[in-house]
């Protein structure tokens, strides 16, 4: 057999991580350039919904982390600033397991597979050519239409959930709460802020504790956060973007970012590193070119995420939309209809 060619990853994330534990699953040989080391903390729903779940049986990591202590997520609840909905069984069950250890057992997997992790690097250069794929995470952008968006993330105890999954919105912004092991609930938000809107001087913790008088304020009165866990980004861009009109070989949030709200970024970072297996696979072993490997993986990754990224578009308008504060959002958050609609399409 022909010398394989290599395969660099530039990011170790969930997608950079998975996708080099694919590749070394065909024994091509992978580096993962990591900036950061692990464990760590990220700004993160932990919240693994839609076809994650499968990706990760798929490749025999899926009892690995429930022996991390993943746990089961079945029930969701939706509260607005003027309406609630029932509690509501998930049309399909996720999985919920801290950043801190997920990111850790992918590292040690893809380690024990043979593949180099370089950690605390960054890779000198803009050119991406040949062999590597950028996984890097989110792409940052100062404003978009006017608005700044940033994450908050931490861990807390003491949270009275009525439901497994939890997502609370305010009018800037919306706070998830899912359970973890150990009775620790992650919260995390994603808020914004007009570039011609005042600095309020309002601290983060007080963001992810919500308003005084809403439902989230009255969760985490009695809440304990654990203030090592806590971890923050801005410059979020949530528009759209499709992998065709890319010139590197992305996946991951390098390639696009689902709105958190969907609760579905962490499946889509699992699915776009094992769509590019694949294609990256054949180039290593001289079946295809760089060129068609990357083409391979830019049209799969359009095909399985365009209509979702779209509907996913639409729910975070609606979100941030003046009918989540009038009577047309009690209709919406109660009809059963649009709750199942809003799971299949962004999924």
């Amino acid at each position: 057999m022909a010398t394989q060619k290599p395969i660099t990853i530039v990011g170790g994330g969930l997608a950079g991580l998975t996708l080099g534990i694919g590749l070394r699953q065909q024994k091509i040989p992978a580096t993962i350039i990591e900036a950061g080391k692990y464990p760590r903390h990220r700004v993160c729903g932990e919240f693994i919904s839609g076809r994650g779940e499968e990706i990760l049986r798929e490749l025999g990591l899926r009892e690995r982390f429930l022996d991390a202590g993943a746990i089961r997520a079945q029930t969701a609840v939706f509260f607005s600033p003027v309406a609630s909905s029932p509690i509501r069984k998930l049309p399909l069950s996720a999985l919920c397991l801290s950043r801190f250890a997920m990111d850790d057992l992918l590292a040690k997997e893809f380690r024990g597979l043979g593949g180099e992790l370089r950690q605390n690097e960054r890779r000198r250069g803009n050119e991406f050519g040949e062999g590597i794929v950028r996984a890097t995470g989110r792409q940052l952008q100062a404003t978009e239409n006017g608005w700044r968006r940033f994450g908050l993330k931490i861990h807390a105890r003491r949270v009275p959930l009525e439901a497994d999954l939890e997502m609370h919105v305010a009018r800037n912004g919306y706070v998830g709460l899912c359970r973890l092991s150990d009775g620790k609930v992650n919260v995390c938000g994603l808020f914004r802020r007009h570039i011609n809107e005042v600095e309020s001087g309002q601290h983060a913790f007080d963001l992810l504790r919500g308003a005084p008088g809403t439902a989230l304020h009255q969760r985490m009165k009695s809440t304990e956060f654990d203030e090592n866990s806590f971890c923050s980004v801005a410059g979020l861009s949530l528009r759209p973007r499709r992998a065709q009109e890319k010139t590197e070989c992305c996946i991951g949030d390098a390639l696009t970012m689902i709105p958190p709200v969907t609760g579905n970024g962490m499946s889509l970072a699992f699915e776009s590193a094992r769509l590019a297996v694949e294609p990256l696979v054949a180039f290593s072993r001289g079946e295809m070119s760089w060129a068609q490997a990357q083409q391979a993986v830019a049209r799969l990754c359009d095909e399985v995420f365009a209509r979702r990224l779209a509907w996913a578009r639409f729910l975070q308008w609606l979100i941030f939309s003046p009918i989540m504060r009038s009577s047309l959002c009690s209709v919406a958050l109660r009809s059963e209809w649009f709750w199942r609609t809003m799971f299949e399409k962004t999924r």
